[in-house]
């Protein structure tokens, strides 16, 4: 397992986190794996190693980077506000990087088997379990060679469950809680399949921890 340096809480830990009251100087730190990096189905440790420590552990240097420079840009009264709102744009992706990274490996670790009542849940809301399935491959299929996110998630505001098409970090939508998080960017699959986006979808949905769904849902 990957350790975070200095910390000894894991994915499912940072969500149970108390509230911090410091705005302008939280510092996050990286959260480990909550799974073995080379006990995957058709998910290398190369590329699980690599995608963790480059795309998720760059973003959250990044985000304590642009968190500083705000601090010192806000004590600055010579910032332009338009400067100061570059800074919060960068501060927006980085978040949204640094979110849903998480929220994807901790959804991954499992069998990839969905218990009966959490089918369910599911079906309810898409008619069949298979329906939804369905329709969240699409989504990432049509994601491939690109790059973006595709979330189940249980909107809030409208009280329903449906699956997302993100374009990037930052397009989530409002009110929205991540259900089932899959990354569609090029570096979480390429080093293994190249091209082959599908393949990679498929060892996605080998690799669910649907425990780590159900207690989302």
């Amino acid at each position: 397992m990957i350790s975070a340096t200095g910390m000894a809480y894991t994915v499912e830990a940072a969500g149970e986190a108390e509230m911090s009251n410091k705005a302008f100087e939280y510092q996050h730190a990286p959260v480990a794996l909550p799974f073995a990096a080379g006990s995957l189905t058709g998910i290398s440790e190369k590329l699980i190693q690599s995608h963790w420590a480059n795309n998720y552990g760059g973003a959250v240097k990044a985000l304590n980077l642009v968190r500083s420079r705000l601090t010192q840009a806000l004590n600055d009264p010579n910032t332009p506000p338009y400067l100061y709102n570059g800074l919060k744009r960068e501060q927006l992706i980085r978040t949204g990087s640094v979110v849903l990274h998480e929220l994807y490996f901790g959804n991954l670790g499992g069998d990839g088997k969905a218990s009966a009542d959490l089918r369910t849940r599911i079906a309810a809301s898409f008619g069949t379990f298979d329906a939804w399935e369905s329709e969240f491959r699409k989504v990432g299929q049509g994601l491939s060679g690109g790059s973006g996110w595709v979330v189940l998630g249980f909107n809030e505001r409208l009280n329903l469950l449906e699956n997302y098409w993100l374009a990037d970090h930052a397009s989530n939508p409002p009110d929205t809680r991540p259900i089932l998080v899959m990354d569609m960017y090029e570096h979480a699959y390429h080093m293994d399949y190249g091209a082959a986006a599908p393949k990679y979808i498929d060892a996605f949905f080998a690799n669910i921890r649907w425990d780590a769904v159900a207690k989302r849902i």
